[in-house]
């Protein structure tokens, strides 16, 4: 991992990471991140791999953008197919980048969304604010380990994360499974404010502002805690054993 022992270093590298290319590409990959919780803790051999583009991860990606980036929006193409497993979709495809291609029924789906989240005037006010910065991104040295991070919208009193759920009755479930609670831990250490999630419910465009407590906070610095012991036991400047003898180990 990246070694960093000045101001000067660790504001090149966060002027480096403003670029997506740096901070997804081999440049980015110098750091930890939230989304290395996940292999960390359940199956570290996989740690650094490629991760799918999964339809999920592509509307994620065009809901952000025509949040907070909708310059950027001039990037995407659109596909009239029915669906992604239709012949006629996998000819169209086949062998190109789909990491900024839809369907056009998906396209309507998340501006759909984006329209709900932009229609409540206290969440507008707040992400849209004259104060308010867009994908910033930061370091912070967690024990040892630099780790990266880029805030969805960096207001003047807290960071704003956008997300969209399947179910918001069911987010508090969700929060702890897709490791919000470690984000939440990293970011508000490195940005020096609190964490507020906003979502949309993607089915019933129900609206929710979860704020973090301090015991949701504790238990992701607690994750991130284990992940740097998995790191350093299988990644770090002294490691010796192998990941793929990792075992999970949990009492039920």
């Amino acid at each position: 991992m990246t070694k960093l022992k000045t101001h000067t270093d660790i504001a090149d590298c966060i002027n480096m990471l403003r670029d997506d290319e740096n901070y997804y590409g081999a440049f980015g990959k110098q750091f930890l991140s939230n989304s290395d919780i996940k292999t960390l803790l359940s199956n570290p051999a996989d740690f650094k791999k490629s991760i799918e583009e999964t339809p999920a991860l592509i509307k994620g990606r065009y809901f952000h953008q025509a949040m907070l980036e909708p310059h950027k929006l001039d990037e995407w193409e659109f596909s009239s197919c029915a669906s992604r497993n239709s012949a006629k979709y996998k000819s169209e495809v086949a062998g190109r980048d789909v990491s900024f291609l839809m369907l056009e029924r998906e396209k309507t789906e998340v501006e759909r969304w984006v329209r709900i989240m932009k229609s409540n005037l206290d969440m507008y006010d707040e992400v849209y604010a004259d104060t308010s910065e867009f994908e910033k991104p930061g370091l912070v040295q967690l024990n040892g380990l630099w780790w990266k991070g880029k805030a969805d919208v960096l207001a003047k009193d807290c960071i704003i994360d956008l997300k969209t759920t399947s179910s918001i009755s069911d987010f508090a479930y969700s929060a702890k499974k897709y490791n919000y609670d470690s984000q939440a831990f990293i970011y508000q250490t490195m940005f020096k404010r609190p964490l507020v999630f906003f979502v949309v419910d993607k089915q019933t465009g129900q609206l929710g502002r979860f704020d973090t407590s301090d015991a949701f906070v504790e238990r992701g610095k607690h994750k991130v805690e284990q992940a740097i012991e998995v790191f350093e036991r299988f990644y770090g400047e002294d490691a010796i054993e192998d990941a793929k003898n990792f075992v999970i180990q949990e009492t039920l």
